[in-house]
């Protein structure tokens, strides 16, 4: 006979869930991204707080106003810094913002120093215009190693067996040279010492370059400026933008003491001055300027001051710029030596292609006499954010691409190569912390989530068989469906979305184990009302689910939406506690509607159903019995 209008199947309701489980364990075991054993498909994806890893913390700063970025800036920088994480070879890298202006890095399984994919990688070419000691040990520029300019009709560098000097085992070990494509050729940076003789007394040396200080500044560096000034005192600052040139204060004891403040000045303070002051005055060293705060040098437009090999150099404006570069790749050279291979963009060609043609011809003379190469051609400093990498000297025209060479292994020439293709922060960043999990740390904490999960299931268990007894199975199942469902869920989500477990998750799970508790009672419980009132057990168990069911999903819901509103206002690894709870309580209600109520319904027809002992209806169906015996008006059916 068909069941009633409106009556529940439980075979078909069966039978959508194990067709549920089928298509969920074939995406487990061969959906996209599923590779080695049966045991490794199995595996979800975990974080490093049960696994071990890295974690970095990134704050962002500005050097000028000291505000937070805008939240564009942020997930723009957040992205950049994610690509260049997945360009080291390293995946299922996490990157989240958190607040208004932090980022964090989380690599699980692997133990790593990430604080450098936080540097802006704000690349520019810059001329050197002038070179001068930086170390402050003398008082005036430092000796010259009588450089004489050798004119040379070749685009290449000189033959070693060339009247040229060689560089210094001091100088600078990073050189940059074209590519296979370009003409011409960028010579070996000289030695420091070579490369900043006495500041020649010619008009040239002697005349006073346009001061940086000449362009508009924000409001707050000015306010800053000023500060420093009331530091050092009027008579410092006076003696010190009077300057035109390096002081000799080893010829001018009074100049030296009057200077001396600037030595005193913080990395901060000292990037502030215009950049004649920083050059100008001996007692800023280059142990300061190597410590200003990350973009204190940015502006292409105005001059700049940077150090290289213990030289301290003053720079033009940025004629080419990290957008003029189209890629960046780290390859080997002839010599088997690790190298930065850059391709420029249309307009990009064209502005190196400049640059160079400017510095061949020192065109200007713009190229003070103390910062020629040894072919007497200007040289080019590549800078990285405040820091030289390389500064050669342009032997000819470039017009192809070019590299970047030197002592690069091949962790160095990639981090740079990933830097300068994935483009330079919007956000300058410094590291506030990183933390190494170590593999013992992140098993034991699994170890130990996964022992609290298995105690609150167990406990759950226990109870429901003390109280519910045969009721307690269904319990029992529906626990074991649901976690299969969870389970099968994270390997899918971890392959697909990139979802990682952590210990947050861990306790949403758990969390849910007693919002599933709660439907149980509210469904037995509302059994047990429906019996009481002279129902038999095999009619009170669709009564009561129509009844329950509402107060069910209604809890449900609840906790869903709570889920989610969380997971949106969170950050880190509160997010996974919210999608853990939200994830396990909507497989909770899939078990709830194709399995608890359907086995109940198939229990309803069975004799144990009928006895208290058993079935764990306590004493509604004595109850029901003595009602049996002194028959009551019938009531009339409830909507």
């Amino acid at each position: 006979m068909a069941p009633p209008q409106g009556q529940m199947r439980p075979g078909r309701q069966l039978a959508v869930l194990g067709l549920v489980f089928v298509v969920l364990y074939l995406l487990v075991f061969f959906s996209g991204g599923a590779s080695g054993g049966w045991k490794d498909r199995l595996e979800p994806r975990l974080g490093l707080d049960l696994i071990g890893g890295t974690r970095v913390a990134l704050e962002a700063t500005n050097s000028v106003d000291g505000k937070p970025p805008t939240p564009a800036n942020l997930e723009e920088a957040r992205q950049i810094i994610e690509n260049r994480v997945n360009g080291y070879g390293v995946a299922e890298a996490e990157v989240v913002t958190e607040g208004n202006r932090n980022i964090v890095i989380s690599l699980p399984g692997v133990n790593r120093d990430l604080t450098d994919v936080g540097s802006a990688a704000e690349l520019r070419f810059r001329k050197v215009l002038k070179a001068t000691d930086g170390s402050g040990a003398t008082a005036g520029p430092a000796p010259s190693a009588s450089v004489t300019p050798v004119p040379s009709g070749s685009a290449t560098p000189k033959p070693s067996g060339s009247a040229a000097p060689t560089p210094s085992a001091s100088a600078p070990k990073v050189t940059a040279s074209p590519s296979a494509g370009g003409q011409g050729g960028m010579a070996p940076t000289p030695s420091a010492s070579a490369a900043a003789p006495t500041p020649s007394a010619s008009p040239s040396a002697a005349a006073p370059s346009p001061s940086a200080s000449a362009q508009p500044v924000p409001q707050s560096v000015e306010q800053q400026r000023k500060a420093v000034e009331q530091k050092v005192g009027p008579a410092a600052w006076a003696a010190a933008t009077g300057l035109k040139a390096p002081a000799d204060v080893s010829a001018n004891p009074s100049l030296a003491e009057k200077l001396k403040p600037f030595g005193t000045l913080s990395p901060q303070e000292i990037a502030v001055l215009p950049a004649d002051t920083q050059f100008n005055v001996p007692t800023i060293t280059c142990a300061q300027l190597d410590k200003r705060p990350p973009a204190s040098i940015k502006d292409e437009k105005q001059k700049a001051v940077a150090c290289e090999a213990g030289a301290k150099y003053l720079l033009d404006v940025a004629k080419v710029v990290g957008t003029d570069v189209k890629n960046a790749s780290a390859q080997l050279d002839q010599t088997s030596s690790w190298v930065v291979s850059l391709q420029f963009t249309g307009k990009g060609q064209e502005h190196w292609t400049n640059l160079t043609r400017e510095a061949f011809t020192n065109e200007g003379q713009a190229c003070d006499q103390t910062a020629l190469g040894q072919d007497g051609k200007c040289r080019v400093a590549v800078v990285l954010d405040n820091k030289i990498v390389s500064s050669p000297e342009i032997q000819g025209v470039l017009t192809g691409d070019s590299q970047i060479t030197g002592s690069f292994d091949n962790k160095a020439a990639n981090a740079l190569a990933s830097q300068l293709r994935y483009g330079a922060l919007p956000v300058t960043f410094v590291p506030q912390e990183q933390q190494n999990v170590t593999a013992t740390l992140g098993d034991s904490q699994l170890r130990a989530g996964l022992l609290a999960a298995g105690i609150g299931m167990l406990l759950v268990i226990i109870y429901s068989f003390f109280y519910y007894r045969l009721l307690g199975s269904v319990i029992f199942l529906s626990l074991v469906l649901s976690a299969l469902l969870v389970f099968g869920a994270l390997v899918v989500l971890g392959r697909s979305i990139g979802f990682t477990l952590t210990l947050a998750g861990i306790a949403g799970m758990i969390v849910s184990l007693g919002v599933a508790a709660d439907s149980f009672v509210i469904y037995f419980e509302r059994l047990k009302d429906e019996i009481r009132e002279g129902r038999s057990p095999r009619s009170a168990v669709p009564r009561a689910w129509v009844r329950a069911r509402r107060t069910i999903i209604s809890a449900n819901a609840i906790t869903l939406m709570s889920a989610v509103v969380l997971y949106i206002v969170s950050v880190g690894t509160v997010k996974g506690f919210a999608f853990a709870l939200g994830l396990a309580t909507v497989l909770d209600l899939l078990v709830v509607f194709l399995f608890r109520h359907p086995i109940m319904t198939m229990f309803a027809r069975t004799k144990a159903f009928l006895s208290p002992r058993v079935s764990g209806l306590g004493r509604a169906l004595p109850a029901r019995s003595a009602d049996q015996a002194n028959p009551r008006n019938p009531r009339v059916k409830e909507a």
